[in-house]
């Protein structure tokens, strides 16, 4: 069973693909959700609903959760699914987005695939492994945390909002000083990801929903990397790791204290501060 969901898997993140590459660097009409931080195009919509159908017709026992349609269905095989996960850059003609598709079962991820249409990568992942473009996926032999390259957006706006301007600059001057390289480059999935394939050494968030990273977190994880979950205080620590909107992934063999400290600040930070009851 968990290879036709890996297959139903691969499949629907392929399927949008040249209609997004057919649009990507030409003239995109950008619509905002929340703010203007949070992008979304009619090209998100139609490859979601492309994404979805292809599913329910591949596993009929499905429940759909997308970030543009919401969830659709009640079967026993759930579903994460961003259909362009880095919008903005899409938009932008920045060559760094993603369709990512996670498969979860009994609260475990079972199956994982995201698609790089631009540069023709496909990871994929089951518990039989992980895999780049059919071909076995190690990441082994990460560098010290001094001469580690991170890949972290924080923080945006919404960290501002949260942990306070002061402090939000703070943590990322020491994330600075504590690797080598720091890079911003707008895709959680695609991230976790390069992580997987050991082309980064770390990536961080601290604002991500389950369709963002249930597919990656299997990827890392089979390709011999650890995913930390951080609850933000909006989970119970229990939760499975794709509930969490916090997370540190790293590349086998990484011990980074500095990085996971860091981490770890933002998320009881924002677990004990009042005005994270009242905002998002």
């Amino acid at each position: 069973m968990n290879d036709h969901i890996l297959q139903a898997a691969i499949s629907a993140s392929r399927l949008a693909a040249p209609e997004l590459l057919a649009a990507f660097r030409g003239r995109i009409e950008v619509d905002f959700k929340v703010d203007r931080h949070d992008p979304v195009t009619i090209h998100d919509r139609r490859a979601e609903a492309m994404i979805r159908d292809s599913i329910f017709r591949a596993i009929p026992d499905s429940t759909f959760m997308g970030e543009e349609g919401g969830t659709t269905g009640d079967g026993e095989v759930k579903w994460f699914v961003d259909p362009i996960d880095g919008t903005s850059n899409f938009a932008s003609g920045i060559a760094f987005w993603c369709i990512s598709v996670g498969a979860v079962v009994g609260g475990k991820v079972v199956a994982g695939a995201i698609y790089d249409p631009v540069a023709d990568n496909l990871f994929t992942a089951s518990s039989a492994g992980a895999w780049l473009n059919g071909k076995p996926l190690r990441s082994i032999d990460a560098p010290a945390e001094e001469n580690a390259t991170l890949i972290c957006g924080y923080p945006v706006t919404r960290d501002f909002r949260l942990d306070g301007t002061e402090l939000s600059l703070q943590r990322f001057g020491r994330m600075v000083q504590t690797v080598a390289t720091l890079r911003r480059p707008g895709s959680a999935a695609l991230s976790l990801a390069h992580v997987a394939a050991g082309w980064v050494d770390a990536a961080a968030g601290f604002g991500a929903n389950p369709w963002d990273v249930t597919a990656g977190i299997l990827i890392v994880e089979r390709a011999g990397g650890r995913y930390l979950p951080f609850s933000m205080g909006k989970c119970s620590d229990n939760a499975p790791a794709y509930e969490h909107p916090g997370y540190l992934a790293l590349r086998g063999g990484a011990d980074y204290p500095t990085l996971k400290s860091i981490a770890t600040e933002i998320s009881r930070h924002r677990a004990t501060s009042r005005p994270m009851a009242t905002q998002d």
